[in-house]
């Protein structure tokens, strides 16, 4: 199993988004793929819910031992808020990617900049056993926020997948309970562009780790 978890201690940041979309490709591919909701809100469990039946499955992993379903080939672990201290320690442990949503705002960039401080305390992280990568989420690329950001992820030194334009796109599919993937790809081939390189760096970290 390939575990990929999406953290950040910002709410709404973009997290759900991420893994949504992330379970949503690697389903299109033929993958089994199970989505860990540990949110309170339970955002990725009730985009499963609303997820049509013709597409192809996605498991909740938090019932995987309520249910037989197959054994997963991709994990992607949605995050809450505030995650830290012992949830975090784990979920780094057990991560072998760790992707980081970040909105060009300076209230989200001072809270992923703690967040990193905390990150790299972390076992796993400092002995380089776990890989971490940041995504910019919702970026309107003419604004000095969004230069702002890109200067702040330029300055943690951490390798930055992608950034991801802010496209209503995203909502729909949220509502529909499908990914951009599931989509019809000239109505999404703007956003799945942005998507590619991230799901690159995903494919070529796993395949060095085997």
């Amino acid at each position: 199993m390939k575990n990929i978890l999406i953290a950040n201690s910002k709410g709404g940041c973009g997290k759900t988004t991420i893994a949504t979309n992330l379970a949503g490709y690697f389903a299109s591919q033929g993958s089994v793929v199970a989505l860990a909701d540990l949110d309170r809100q339970k955002s990725s469990t009730q985009w499963i819910g609303r997820r049509p039946a013709v597409l192809p499955n996605i498991y909740s992993y938090n019932d995987y031992n309520k249910q037989h379903i197959p054994k997963p080939e991709w994990i992607i672990t949605d995050s809450p808020a505030g995650f830290r201290d012992d949830k975090l320690s784990d979920a780094v442990k057990n991560a072998d990617f760790v992707i980081i949503p970040v909105q060009p705002s300076a209230f989200d960039i001072g809270a992923t900049s703690d967040f990193l401080d905390i990150l790299e305390k972390e076992k796993a992280v400092r002995k380089h056993k776990t890989f971490i990568a940041l995504v910019g989420m919702r970026v309107n690329f003419r604004t000095n926020a969004t230069a702002a950001l890109a200067e702040f992820m330029e300055y943690t030194g951490l390798p930055v997948l992608t950034s991801l334009r802010n496209s209503q796109v995203y909502a729909t599919a949220a509502e529909l309970g499908v990914s951009l993937f599931d989509l019809r790809p000239s109505f999404v081939a703007q956003d799945i562009e942005q998507w590619v390189p991230l799901i690159d760096s995903i494919k070529e970290v796993m395949t060095h780790e085997r």
